[in-house]
């Protein structure tokens, strides 16, 4: 294999791969009526809803601990974290993340796919005030008529409010 191979033949192919590399996937989940993303990148695994074990005054979002493979990995609920209700079903998920050096879990509704958007595609968080920080919204995809909301999960998990990362 030469160099030359490795390489696009044409002005156009070159364009197009290098715009690949700005697009960014994003796993889409939804909480309530809402839709959200993060960056796929974070996601370790998704696995189904087990009820963890109970930590003792811990805050209601924290539904409590499991064992993965011989890792301890604290649960979160995040529709409780964002004030919404928490029904448990046989949709509901946990999504394992692996962020700012931990692993955690966090429990939405229902997952609903993988979506690359290209930068064009991600428009400025809103300035209006909502039920989350503005902080960990990143901003909003849109793909056709559908508005995702894009959360940077990093930040939130880093963030005082969460506890879990000093």
């Amino acid at each position: 294999m030469s160099s030359t191979d490795l390489v696009p033949s044409t002005g156009a192919q070159a364009g197009q791969a290098l715009a690949r590399t700005d697009n960014r996937q994003f796993l889409t989940f939804r909480i309530s009526e809402e839709e959200y993303g993060l960056d796929i990148l974070r996601v370790q695994e998704i696995r189904s809803y087990e009820a963890p074990t109970r930590v003792a005054n811990a805050p209601a979002f924290v539904k409590g601990v499991v064992n993965l493979r011989g890792v301890i990995v604290p649960i979160l609920d995040l529709r409780l974290r964002l004030g919404q209700a928490a029904e448990y079903n046989g949709f509901t998920v946990v999504i394992v993340l692996n962020v700012a050096g931990r692993v955690v879990g966090i429990v939405v509704d229902s997952v609903s796919d993988v979506l690359e958007l290209s930068a064009e595609e991600i428009k400025p968080r809103p300035e209006v005030p909502a039920a989350m920080d503005a902080r960990f919204i990143t901003g909003l995809g849109k793909i056709g008529e559908r508005m995702l909301i894009l959360l940077d999960i990093e930040a939130m998990i880093k963030s005082p409010d969460f506890g879990l990362v000093d």
